[in-house]
């Protein structure tokens, strides 16, 4: 089962339901995906076992599972793997070393829920970069009241040139077009097991061939995921929930970069798939800005 916003086969409205297999069931009384979020765990569970009644899944278009006010933040050198790639590319190594270990995590805003694409849309990389990679994340969707309720898959684009310059410019190597990705579905807290002994794997393939492959574990992840949610909350409020991307354990080695038209495949055991292809500058993720002014996002 997964908790997904589609646009509505009979007026094109953006709207939260439920997919399981090949089916999807729109959520009675429950117009957007920001109302899904204001709801408590209990009443959110509840919501989901009053179905409304369920169509094919062919044909429909899926939307990133955020909206309204809905925003994506994350979670950075929580791996020992990401500290140590971070500790490689940067002029300031000391910075990584401390904050892995410190009290206070790493929280950063990656994006608004407009920014966000999805599951088969491009991501991006930056024209003044020259050195980018994907960085697969195990994402914890928290309510308003700061529970977690799902889990989902993150692309977290970082633009490697760029940071490890001066970790100053972490909003710059982060923040940019295309930057965001997230898969179409949110798999419900209750329907995973242990979300601290997750498999996660990246493949990226250049012309239809592998060119870097890893696996990780979300077991490596130094950080508790309620710690994470509850430090976020502390100073903010949000009202229509939160997506919160954990940090990566897979970082290629310095001489790999992504290159325009790269296939980028991320997958996470009990969560989900989350596929995209790279396109480079601005311009391709303009449909962004057009579609939510179109209310088609």
């Amino acid at each position: 089962m997964h908790l997904v916003r589609y646009l509505s086969p009979v007026d094109g409205r953006p709207i939260p339901g439920v997919r399981t297999g090949d089916t999807v069931a729109s959520l009675p009384g429950i117009n957007t995906f920001a109302e899904l979020l204001q709801l408590s765990l209990e009443d959110l569970q509840a919501a989901v076992g009053k179905l409304g009644e369920g169509e094919p899944v062919e044909g429909l278009k899926f939307l990133p599972p955020l909206d309204g006010r809905g925003e994506v933040w994350c979670a950075g050198v929580t791996y020992e793997r990401s500290r140590g790639a971070r500790m490689e590319e940067s002029t300031e190594q000391s910075v990584y070393d401390k904050v892995y270990s410190a009290d206070r995590p790493e929280l950063f805003q990656k994006a608004p829920a407009w920014r966000v694409v999805v599951d088969g849309e491009p991501v991006g990389i930056r024209t003044d970069s020259g050195h980018d990679v994907p960085e697969p994340e195990l994402a914890v969707v928290a309510n308003s009241h700061g529970q977690i309720v799902g889990f989902t898959v993150c692309n977290d684009m970082s633009s490697r040139s760029i940071e490890g310059v001066n970790p100053l410019y972490v909003p710059q190597a982060k923040l940019f077009a295309g930057g965001c990705a997230l898969a179409s579905g949110i798999r419900p807290a209750w329907e995973v097991s242990d979300p601290k002994n997750l498999a996660i794997r990246l493949v990226i393939e250049r012309d239809g061939a592998e060119v870097f492959s890893d696996t990780t574990s979300t077991a490596k992840l130094v950080r508790e995921l309620q710690d994470l949610i509850d430090v976020l909350f502390l100073p903010n409020d949000f009202p229509d929930g939160v997506i919160l991307a954990t940090g990566t354990g897979i970082v290629p080695e310095l001489d790999f970069a992504l290159a325009e038209g790269d296939v980028i495949t991320i997958t996470i055991d009990e969560v989900g798939t989350l596929t995209n292809t790279v396109a480079v500058g601005r311009e391709p993720f303009t449909f962004l800005a057009t579609d939510n002014l179109e209310g088609i996002r």
